[in-house]
């Protein structure tokens, strides 16, 4: 045989081993990557979030001279940049991001000051993949600080969410003032629905902002807000603010969505104690509630303590109270444009159940409908709204039986 006819056997016999390998072996496994760092500021931590193709183990230190903070993810890749150094915060002076080698990302937090920083992995829910959230709250609100070497730990488990506290200074009952607390739904990385320029969080912030202006302008009334923000707050720390700042009433502001595009109108709800009134409110109670799954905290697991109250006379005397609020509130919707449902709607949302403050939540109209998405957008919109609800408020508590000092003695 010759030299030429024996390569050619050789290359051919190569070029046959070469096509069972592509044919029979696996595909290489592509690496995962680091998708994109949101970072969010609430009063009192800041939040960081950071998107990855998967479940994540891994490893956190401090280090000194300068302070900062390290973490390592192994088997991920970079798929994004760092964020805007403009968004770091009160804390950080920058997050940074790189590879210290081709199989590990890491991000670096620059600290401005001596901080405590949890971790937590957020398992994918409904608009969100899988998430490693940062919550780096100042030195003073106790815990490890960061500044000093430390050993570096792995965590492959998610750990439970830590919760954000805001709480304003309680109000002296004795003065006759009505206090009010208006709650901005959903924030931060919990968007709430969507319409196809607008996220239902923006506008209700806005108009419980409006809202909180024209409360505070009335005489015998004061208002507080629940987010200031955009940022996330648990369902049950918004009632707890609620309580906390001695409120007489409390007002939950929403931007309705649904898989019907055609669905419109205002809706107002009070607590259902035995279940939801409809189907349509059904579904938005079992959306509302899992807000607390995309901020991170796990509401599945029964609150023992809460229940009881619910099933308290307290509670009864309270929801009494919450159906004809939402009643007033509701017509006065109507003089403004159309309602989704003409009656007072009952849902088991979770912002509903302070076992001694009269709630509502009000839907102020759906934001998957394209032109009622361009009407929240509208100042003078937002304008009408909160004055049919300050209105729809002030006929409540003229015609109503219901009294702080009562209400304060059971506290």
């Amino acid at each position: 045989m010759t030299k030429r006819r024996l390569l050619h056997k050789v290359i051919s016999q190569l070029g046959y081993i070469a096509l069972l390998l592509v044919v029979f072996l696996p595909p290489l496994a592509e690496a995962a990557r680091l998708n994109d760092i949101r970072v969010w500021h609430a009063p009192d931590h800041t939040r960081i979030v950071v998107d990855l193709d998967k479940s994540p183990i891994f490893k956190h230190f401090y280090l000194a001279d300068p302070a900062r903070f390290v973490l390592d993810l192994p088997g991920f890749g970079l798929g994004t940049r760092a964020p805007d150094q403009a968004k770091s915060g009160p804390y950080l002076k920058a997050i940074r991001i790189g590879q210290p080698n081709p199989q590990t990302a890491r991000i670096v937090l620059d600290l401005k000051e001596q901080v405590k920083i949890k971790t937590l992995v957020l398992a994918p829910v409904p608009g969100f993949g899988h998430r490693l959230v940062l919550d780096v709250y100042p030195k003073k609100s106790g815990g490890s600080v960061a500044g000093k070497p430390a050993k570096p730990t792995q965590s492959k488990v998610p750990q439970t969410a830590s919760v954000t506290k805001t709480r304003p200074k309680p109000l002296n009952k004795n003065d006759g003032v009505i206090t009010i607390a208006i709650d901005a739904g959903h924030g931060g990385e919990d968007t709430g629905a969507r319409g196809r320029r607008t996220n239902e969080k923006d506008v209700a912030l806005q108009i419980a902002k409006r809202l909180h202006k024209k409360i505070n302008a009335q005489k015998g009334m004061t208002s507080i807000l629940t987010r200031k923000g955009d940022y996330f707050i648990s369902l049950r720390d918004r009632t707890q603010i609620a309580r906390d700042a001695g409120a007489d009433l409390l007002i939950s502001i929403h931007a309705d969505g649904f898989k019907n595009g055609s669905a419109s109108g205002s809706s107002v709800y009070a607590l259902s104690l035995s279940g939801a009134s409809s189907e349509t409110a059904r579904w938005l109670a079992d959306k509302e509630n899992s807000a607390d799954l995309a901020g991170g905290v796990n509401i599945s697991a029964r609150d023992d303590t809460l229940a009881k109250v619910l099933l308290s006379l307290a509670m009864q005397s309270t929801q009494n109270e919450s159906i004809p609020f939402a009643g007033s509130v509701l017509r006065e919707l109507k003089k403004i444009g159309k309602v989704h449902n003409p009656a007072v709607e009952k849902a088991g949302f979770v912002v509903l159940k302070s076992p001694d403050i009269p709630s509502i939540l009000v839907e102020t109209a759906y934001i998957t409908n394209r032109a009622e998405e361009k009407l929240l957008r509208s100042a003078s919109h937002q304008e009408k709204l909160a004055n049919a609800i300050l209105i729809g408020t002030r006929k409540y508590l003229k015609g109503s039986s219901y009294h702080t000092s009562s209400r304060s003695n059971n506290s």
